[in-house]
């Protein structure tokens, strides 16, 4: 007998500073003391804007303002970007290799 999985992806939209919105799934999340993360895919409606998509993890620093607003912005510094990024890798590989792998 098949298991049933419901499926409900962590979608969020965003405006850019030209006004346009733009749709993600929300992968994963970490938080270190020095701020929180997000690993992003962008969501698209057609299937064809989905395979010209070159399957890169989008990463952003989550930043949020007095007045409750959040934003999502680059991370500038290099050495925080490679850091956070195999953090992101690492999960999403351990998570893509799933219980099975290891058994014979």
């Amino acid at each position: 007998m098949a298991q049933e999985y419901d499926y409900n992806p962590d979608l969020i939209t965003v405006t850019d500073e030209e006004g346009n919105e733009h749709t993600f799934e929300i992968l994963d999340r970490i938080e270190n003391d020095v701020a929180k993360y997000a690993a992003l895919i962008p969501v698209y409606d057609e299937a064809e804007d989905m395979l010209e998509d070159d399957g890169e993890l989008i990463i952003l620093r989550v930043e949020e303002e007095e007045d409750g607003e959040t934003y999502l912005c680059p991370i500038e510094d290099d050495k925080e970007f490679d850091e956070i990024g195999a953090i992101f890798q690492q999960r999403l590989e351990d998570y893509m290799a799933g219980p099975y792998d290891n058994e014979e």
